[in-house]
């Protein structure tokens, strides 16, 4: 067995627990020697809790011990031995590789003896999920192998291997594993899939008639994510699974092509075609109209969300008061209202900052100019923040700078020395 080494440092939470400073009881010898061996095998799992004790006194002044445990996550597990992997390239089923729809022409249309034999392998969540470089990525891509439970690389793969969330978004042009995508299904709804289309719902075909069908199918493909909706044929032996995501409806492609259920039947597991039930055409655009519905929620305010759904009736008499900006008559325009809006709305998540020192701003302007007219009033023509520049300039130099008083004005004051250019003088 080859040896595998951990390249990056497990992520662990901490988890916090007060408890009163007490005495451990001595360990029994007479215990019994199955529960000091489910110990020994809960500490090698790979999930392990390790703790650690720090005394310290609270305001009472008694000694508490402060336990922190950190849970690691565990490594990903290699599925396969990495001596027996062998990748071997898709059987040739055509004369011509068609590299726009990723398939051989002709041949590939529907091969019944090709698409029967079973998958060598199967993904076990449980198991197999964990940590790799990847998870340090961000952006990164799940593992293709991982999910047909054959990737021998374990926690130095450089994809995910763990089951896709909510918050696991990608390009509409690829997919989840980072193929692209095509214009157009091929003809056996298989591979990659269409990015014309948001597609989360499976067929699948092959299946063991019994009377619980549904509940087996619902049992199987519920480990790859949430499902919407499950609708079997039974006397055909064929289900649509839908999922909540698409990205799980990708992987639980992979993951459960060419496997069986509860009995050794190879299913095939092939992308649904447009369902033409008018019922189901309207559901969708409903929940596309909510999906966009919850992005403009989310990227909007509160308030403006609840003025357009009209759960705010009184926003409109508000907008009317507070959008005249103290001029009668005046109605701001809406583009000049929504920035109001959002300034205020920016100063609020700034903790208000931003409002503060533009009031402190202001005031200290109207000081100023209130301070500088009174001066110019009593006389002078510079102001007093000039002068005190002046003053500071000519420090160093025995200079003084005043400021000039008005001559009185008297009856007898003459113009002496008036010059002018007219002939006339």
């Amino acid at each position: 067995m080859t040896e595998v080494q951990s390249p990056l440092p497990p992520t662990m939470s901490a988890v916090t627990i007060d408890a009163a400073v007490s005495p451990s009881p001595p360990p029994d010898p007479s215990a019994d020697t199955t529960t000091l061996l489910s110990t020994t095998n809960a500490s090698i799992l790979p999930a392990e809790d390790t703790s650690t004790a720090l005394v310290s006194t609270n305001e009472e002044g008694k000694k508490v011990r402060k336990i922190v445990r950190k849970k690691k996550r565990r490594p990903a597990r290699p599925q396969v031995d990495p001596a027996e992997f062998k990748l071997e390239p898709p059987p040739q089923t055509g004369t011509i590789f068609n590299i726009w729809y990723n398939k051989w022409s002709g041949g590939d249309r529907e091969d019944k003896y090709l698409s029967k034999h079973a998958a060598p392998s199967r993904c076990n969540i449980a198991k197999d999920s964990g940590y790799t470089r990847a998870d340090s990525v961000p952006g990164s891509y799940f593992c293709l192998f991982f999910a047909r439970g054959l990737c021998p690389n374990g926690q130095n793969c450089q994809y995910l291997h763990r089951l896709p969330g909510l918050h696991d978004i990608f390009n509409p042009n690829i997919d989840c594993f980072g193929r692209d995508k095509h214009s157009d299904y091929r003809d056996d709804m298989g591979g990659v899939g269409s990015f014309m289309r948001q597609n989360r719902t499976l067929y699948v075909g092959r299946i063991h008639v019994t009377d619980d069908i549904e509940e087996v199918v619902a049992r199987h493909f519920q480990e790859w994510g949430q499902i919407d909706r499950t609708r079997c044929l039974t006397q055909r032996g064929v289900a649509f699974v839908t999922y909540t995501n698409e990205a799980n409806a990708q992987f639980a492609k992979e993951a459960m092509a060419h496997q069986a259920l509860d009995h050794n039947e190879v299913l095939n597991v092939r992308w649904a075609t447009a369902d033409p039930n008018p019922a189901a055409q309207k559901r969708e655009a409903h929940r596309i109209e909510e999906q966009a519905a919850e992005a403009v929620r989310r990227a909007l305010p509160a308030d403006f969300v609840a003025e357009i759904e009209g759960r705010d009736p009184d926003a409109k008499k508000r907008r009317k008061i507070e959008g005249s900006f103290g001029l009668q008559g005046y109605d701001a325009p809406d583009d000049v209202w929504y920035a109001k809006e959002k300034a205020a709305l920016e100063a609020s998540r700034n903790g208000g900052m931003l409002e503060i020192s533009e009031e402190k701003l202001l005031l200290e302007d109207a000081d100023r100019q209130e301070k500088e007219t009174k001066e110019e009033q009593n006389g002078g023509i510079l102001s007093s923040s000039a002068l005190a520049a002046l003053k500071g300039y000519g420090g160093g130099t025995g200079v003084t700078f005043t400021t000039a008083k008005p001559a009185a004005s008297g009856s007898g004051t003459a113009l002496v020395g008036y010059g002018s250019d007219d002939d006339s003088d």
